[in-house]
């Protein structure tokens, strides 16, 4: 039997755009996260206090979305009892707003530590170094979400390939925040809080990744969590 998604036409009318609906939400959830992303770093890099404190507000928004978008699954899980493509849809929308939600925390972590930064001496605050990742990040959870509203397999897997790159520039700040501490102990208090805004940075090209699994399970019918990319290629293809 054919795995790829086929979200057809249903008997009801009113089951499509119940589907459709959610994805819209999820969607809208995404649009909501990757905005705070954006905020958080900008007021990360310019000592924004004000757009810091919007970035923390915002989360309890996401929260809302995300239990507003996993009842909404659960009540057409229990009325429709969808099978196959509708089933695995109503699971991957599930895990995916799970993981939008964290995003959201992970970038709500920038704002509360933007605010504890802009006390510094500028001295201190000489990390433009998370540029660079923040702006990686930024683009691999714009190309998921796209990928996600487009159920762009190919792209899912590129940016699955792409969270190796994240990975490298996270350790390669960290070796770097680690030489500033051991050269001037005065730095230590900055680049520890640098060090976790860093961390949450890779953490949210994490979670895009794990979006990106999603779609290939969604589309595909592949659970590909915890796999190789050539393994998931090889799956993919069988």
């Amino acid at each position: 039997m054919e795995n790829d998604l086929q979200l057809s036409q249903h008997i009801s009318k009113r089951f499509n755009q119940e589907l459709e609906a959610v994805r819209n939400q999820v969607l809208k959830m995404g649009g909501l996260v990757e905005q705070q992303v954006s905020d958080g770093l900008i007021a990360l890099l310019d000592a924004d206090e004000a757009l810091a404190t919007k970035v923390i507000e915002t989360d309890t928004q996401v929260n809302k979305m995300e239990v507003e978008i996993d009842e909404t699954c659960t009540e057409i899980l229990a009325r429709r009892q969808p099978a196959a493509s509708d089933l695995r849809l109503m699971v991957s929308i599930i895990k995916t707003i799970t993981d939008l939600e964290r995003i959201g925390d992970e970038a709500e972590k920038l704002g509360r530590n933007a605010i504890k930064l802009s006390d510094e001496e500028p001295s201190s605050r000489q990390f433009m170094e998370l540029r660079h990742l923040g702006d990686s990040v930024k683009k691999m959870l714009n190309r998921a979400l796209n990928a996600y509203a487009r159920m762009d397999v190919d792209e899912a897997l590129d940016i699955i390939q792409s969270d190796q790159h994240i990975n490298q520039e996270f350790d390669n700040i960290s070796r770097l925040l680690v030489l500033k501490m051991m050269e001037d102990p005065r730095e230590i208090k900055a680049a520890l809080r640098i060090s976790w805004c860093a961390r949450a940075l890779e953490r949210i090209g994490d979670h895009a990744k794990n979006i990106c699994e999603y779609i290939v399970y969604l589309v595909k019918g592949k659970d590909v969590r915890h796999t190789s990319l050539d393994a998931i290629k090889e799956q993919i293809k069988s």
